[in-house]
């Protein structure tokens, strides 16, 4: 009987997240989620994953876009600028909180995310948040985070954002957009500038129509990121035939802790899964001690190349190697200055942890949590 299997590739998005993960139960058929689609000056990296899709087999279960920043956000953009029916994937369902769902009676911002949400508005809007009934992707205040069914029986779980992270959201994307001479939620204006910001639409073809943290280290964890995008982040637990993972986009660990403390039954104080994307790349502003006490794993992605923020911390990193529940595995879409300092101590026999990067002239990593 074929065996089902359960990947996680981290592609080069340069200092951003471009995440693309496939599932299935062996028999044939390859089911898709990605997250994210990294800086534009990342997008040929983007582009030549989606070339690599089959013939004839170019849906994606679920498109996520996490939030707004553009390390996140450029890629998509100009991956959607392309007319609708040369896209090069078919998402069911598209995952993107737009000014519509952050502030109700209105479609949110920046300026990326007026332009993300005209495109999705004129080209996809069926798809759009459709299992959240085109509403905000959130968990509810004090409820239970919502749980999502994809096809093919991979099953994830709402973690971020919460209605006050939006609603902070909501205030930030109002002054930006004013900056940019945008009304929020002004699809056509947006439209508009969209069309005349050609570095998203370059050719002609594109024609836009724990306990053991030592005290230093939990000093060093600050846990506060003020980013009001940042804390918009969707993020969600993926569980898939046994296996599970956590994508944490930009989140803020108070919120992330607060829904996976609500997701444990009573007498369980720690959420066992098999790897974690961690949150900002790695940045010391997004991991608490709280979260490594509330999360057992053994595998920690970190995607980055840290040329912009030197992305992945150092105290991040040693945080991780010293409050992980089990041997951690560290993985690295990137051999730079900022991931290879770690190499060293994953050697031999008394080594905390392991660390995997990619191949020698290759960027990239590809984890398989199954079979």
């Amino acid at each position: 009987m074929p065996a089902p299997f359960f990947t996680i590739e981290m592609l080069p998005a340069k200092h951003g997240d471009a995440l693309w993960v496939e599932y299935g139960d062996g028999g044939g058929r390859t089911r898709r989620i990605v997250v994210d689609g990294g800086p534009l000056h990342a997008y040929p990296e983007f582009e030549a994953r989606l070339a690599g899709l089959p013939a004839g087999d170019q849906r994606v279960e679920l498109l996520v876009i996490t939030h707004v920043d553009t390390d996140h956000i450029e890629g998509i953009i100009r991956l959607l600028a392309l007319p609708r029916a040369k896209w090069p994937l078919e998402p069911n369902d598209i995952w993107f909180n737009g000014y519509r769902q952050v502030k109700e009676g209105a479609d949110l911002g920046g300026r990326e995310g007026e332009f993300l949400s005209a495109l999705i508005h004129r080209r996809a809007f069926d798809e759009w948040n459709r299992a959240f009934g085109r509403g905000a992707v959130v968990v509810p205040g004090g409820a239970s985070p919502p749980r999502v069914a994809l096809a093919g029986d991979m099953t994830l779980t709402l973690l971020s954002p919460d209605p006050a992270k939006l609603a902070t959201m909501a205030r930030k994307w109002d002054k930006d957009v004013a900056e940019w001479e945008l009304d929020p939620g002004d699809l056509d204006a947006a439209w508009t500038q969209l069309v005349d910001e050609s570095k998203f639409h370059p050719g002609a073809e594109l024609t836009l129509g724990p306990d053991d943290l030592t005290a230093t280290l939990r000093a060093q964890l600050k846990g506060t990121d003020p980013s009001a995008a940042n804390g918009s982040s969707i993020a969600f637990l993926a569980e898939f035939a046994g296996k599970s993972c956590l994508f944490l986009a930009d989140a803020h660990m108070k919120v992330v802790c607060a829904s996976i403390r609500r997701l444990l039954p009573p007498g369980q104080d720690v959420l066992r899964v098999d790897a974690v994307k961690l949150a900002h790349h790695g940045s010391r502003n997004n991991l608490t001690p709280e979260f490594l006490q509330l999360v057992d794993a053994e595998h920690f992605l970190f995607s980055s190349n840290g040329d912009k923020f030197k992305h992945p911390d150092a105290q991040a990193v040693e945080a991780v190697i010293a409050g992980a529940r089990r041997k951690p595995t560290l993985w690295f879409n990137y051999r730079t200055p900022f991931t290879e300092r770690w190499e060293a101590g994953s050697v031999g026999a008394g080594a905390k942890y392991a660390t995997r990067y990619p191949a020698p002239g290759a960027e990239g990593i590809v984890l398989a949590l199954l079979p």
